[in-house]
Formats: structure tokens, C-alpha cells, sequence
């Protein structure tokens, strides 16, 4: 299977959040000064090859930044995707950003009821990374109304009676 760009990205995302660390999402910025990134600064990196100073201390900035970068944006939809929660609705669609930065610091229940660490950050690359090289046009965004989870029906065989 052909790796498309936004895969390409996302492996290098993976590569940077690997050698960084994951940052405390409670600092509210996108980076930290030790280097260590939140998964959309991890992405911004592999695209451009920097982190600028505002995701150190202006994150309204950095938003802009983020937002503003389609390759960005495309890789960070991925990432929205694989996730096992939908994004927050916003006057312009979903907030993509936000659902990833909601994701770092909630605890979830599939992870055993805690914060997900870098490697978990590292395994949602990699699952968002063979997602894109999957298809080339992003999936429709999920349904609140439809459970998340693929539910098996396994049927068992009624013992039979013998006479």
C-alpha cells in the first residue's frame, strides 16, 4: 500500500513525540521549553521542522498557526478520526484541535481510567498514519446518535437432547 503525505506526517509526528515526550496537558500550551510537544505542536513540526515560540506561551497564536497549515489540519483530522470520542461541535464544524487536546487530558476508560502517556499518543499516530494510507478521502465524521463500538453477534448452538 502506496504511504500518502498525511501519513508520511503523521510517522514523523510519531518519531518527534518518541524523542520529546508528550506535555502535561494541563500547562495549556502546545510545547514545553524541554522540547516535550502536544500531539498537534508533534504534527506542526513534522510539517514545517519547527516549533515556534508562541507554543511555548501564546496559545491563541498557535492555534492560528495550526489552523491555518492545510497539511496540519489533514493529518489532525486523522488523528480526530481514530480517536473513540467525537470532536466538540463549534460554530465552524468540529474543533478538531480541541477534541485531541480534551482526549490528553481526560482519563479514559478504555485506558484503565487514566491520562493516555506518550506511547498511547504514539499508537493513535500510527493507527491515524495507516488510516490515511488506507483511503485518500477522509471518512464521514461519526454519529453521536450510534454507539462507538462493533458489537459481534456470536451465536452458540443449543445443545441437542438425546433421547
Amino acid at each position: 500500500m502506496p504511504k500518502t503525505e498525511t501519513g508520511l506526517i503523521l510517522r514523523t509526528a510519531q518519531q518527534l513525540m518518541n524523542h520529546h515526550g508528550l506535555i502535561d496537558p494541563d500547562t495549556g500550551n502546545f510545547a514545553t521549553c524541554d522540547g516535550r510537544l502536544d500531539i498537534a505542536a508533534a504534527v506542526y513540526r513534522a510539517v514545517t521542522g519547527k516549533v515556534p515560540g508562541s507554543f511555548l506561551n501564546d496559545p491563541a497564536y498557535a492555534r492560528l498557526l495550526i489552523e491555518t497549515n492545510e497539511p496540519v489540519m489533514a493529518a489532525l483530522r486523522w488523528v480526530s478520526r481514530v480517536l473513540p470520542s467525537d470532536p466538540p461541535d463549534s460554530d465552524t464544524g468540529d474543533d478538531v484541535i480541541e477534541h485531541l487536546a480534551g482526549w490528553l487530558a481526560t482519563s479514559e476508560p478504555f485506558l484503565g481510567h487514566r491520562r493516555p502517556n506518550t506511547s498511547d499518543v504514539i499508537g493513535v499516530l500510527d493507527r491515524a498514519a495507516r488510516a490515511a494510507d488506507a483511503t485518500s478521502t477522509l471518512p464521514a465524521q461519526r454519529s453521536t446518535d450510534e454507539p462507538h463500538t462493533a458489537t459481534a453477534v456470536v451465536r452458540v448452538p443449543h445443545q441437542r437432547h438425546t433421547a
